[in-house]
């Protein structure tokens, strides 16, 4: 086995681990802290990652993707870069805090906004330790180093909502964690430090690459909240509240595979493609992706069969009526992941343009088919359309690895099959021995087309 195939599944698996751990510390911070308090979190972080996304150019990638990655002036250029955005990123935050805080009508973001923004401030100072361990796909190290950052902040909110359950909890914890993170981080490899520094060439390089980030990120943003955005007009209160559990629910594998993404595809394609030309590159990237494919293919097929019953074991009893939209929105991960997977290997290549473009009509998609499929088959309708919205991403990304010649599209043909085969198979047997359908609880006035909305 090649020394990089090797550290690709040391670094699916470290990955899938840590997401798995990172999952249930959220669960157990949302059930501690309540709805009230856990909503009042969820708007300073949104704001947050408004910012973020709207910022962003992609300097981890650009470390990880470029050739001279493991350059120091590279590195300090990227790093000072860094420490700018972080900058304007706390300062923008901060600004907003008086708006929001009287929109919202919430004393507590008046404290809990700026820390954030304080938090951000920090993250600039860390070391690009991190990003220069993933791109030699030490993901382990990596995956230690946020768990036990993330361990400690949580342990600290926790024992603090202990003895006060209040708004302070989450800000002492996220203080610990930035700290944390900023001494951690320019420990991970011995020797090595960041400085301010500015090469030209390296930041015109960064710019290059992260300008297509930059709206690939933006874009996605977008889209990732669009389809709240829109169903907060067509479903009410109750409906939005149990689309959102559903929905995050189903989209727990998504996180996981954007992960692998970043810490093992990007990097290994990297050093792979320095070395080999795309008609030698192509069979590799193929038959490795076959060996992540085929067992998700399976799991995957489990997961939307009997997703419904997952409701129960995380939500309760109130959340069953709805429980047919996760095996809906579960069905969407499967064309995902497959665009995820290889949108990660061109972005190894530098063509991060075609990811962003795929964002782009996604969005589109997403703002027309959401009434449509509301206006023809109600509740059941628009999840389709949100289930398939990203299906333009998946036709660009396709079109991209042809035009770079790593197409791998007679092979999600098979893959395809192959889940779909499965998926059959399971529901069927479920069926024979009694339990029923997925759908089974999908009424008949979820499917009620609504004629007045486009009146």
């Amino acid at each position: 086995m090649s020394s990089v195939k090797r550290l690709a599944i040391k670094g699916i698996f470290w990955t899938i681990a840590g997401d798995g751990i990172t999952f249930g510390s959220h669960l157990t911070l949302a059930r501690l802290l309540g709805p009230e308090l856990f909503n009042l979190v969820s708007l300073p972080y949104l704001l947050l990652a408004v910012v973020n996304a709207f910022s962003d150019i992609g300097l981890k990638l650009s470390i990880i993707q470029n050739q001279r990655g493991e350059n120091p002036e590279f590195l300090n250029t990227a790093w000072t870069m860094q420490v700018i955005r972080s900058f304007f990123i706390g300062l923008c935050v901060i600004l907003v805090t008086l708006p929001v805080a009287n929109f919202y009508k919430e004393p507590g973001l008046l404290w809990l906004i700026p820390a954030l923004g304080i938090n951000t401030i920090i993250g600039g100072f860390n070391s690009t330790a991190t990003s220069s361990l993933e791109r030699k796909m030490a993901v382990k190290k990596v995956v230690i180093f946020e768990l036990g950052i993330q361990i400690v902040s949580t342990t600290v909110m926790i024992v603090w909502i202990w003895f006060d359950r209040s708004v302070w909890a989450i800000i002492a914890g996220n203080l610990t964690g930035a700290l944390m993170q900023l001494v951690w981080s320019h420990f991970l490899i011995p020797g090595k430090s960041n400085r301010f520094a500015w090469d030209r060439e390296a930041a015109k390089e960064i710019f290059y690459y992260g300008k297509w980030i930059f709206l690939s990120s933006a874009l996605f943003f977008l889209y990732s909240q669009a389809d709240r955005l829109i169903l907060g007009q067509l479903f009410d209160g109750t409906l939005l509240a149990l689309y959102g559990a559903a929905f995050r629910l189903s989209d727990m594998p998504r996180h996981a595979f954007m992960g692998i993404g970043r810490k093992v595809i990007v990097p290994s394609i990297s050093i792979l493609a320095a070395d080999l030309p795309s008609e030698e590159l192509r069979p590799k990237i193929l038959k490795n992706r076959n060996l992540i494919l085929i067992p998700l293919a399976i799991a995957l097929a489990i997961f939307v069969s009997c997703a419904d019953q997952l409701i129960l074991i995380f939500y309760g009893e109130e959340y069953v009526k709805y429980s047919w939209m996760i095996p809906i929105l579960a069905l969407g991960i499967w064309h995902r992941t497959l665009h995820n997977l290889m949108g990660s290997c061109l972005l190894a290549l530098g063509k991060s343009q075609y990811p962003a473009m795929g964002n782009l009509l996604s969005i589109v998609n997403l703002c027309i088919g959401i009434p449509l499929g509301y206006h023809l088959k109600g509740n059941l309708g628009a999840l389709i359309a949100v289930a398939v919205s990203d299906i333009p991403t998946y036709v660009v990304i396709t079109y991209g690895l042809w035009r770079e010649k790593l197409s791998c599209f007679w092979q999600d043909i098979q893959l395809t099959a192959l889940f779909v085969g499965v998926l059959a198979a399971i529901i069927l047997c479920r069926y024979a021995l009694g339990g029923g359908l997925p759908l089974d609880k999908l009424s008949a006035a979820d499917m009620i087309p609504i004629n007045s909305l486009f009146q």
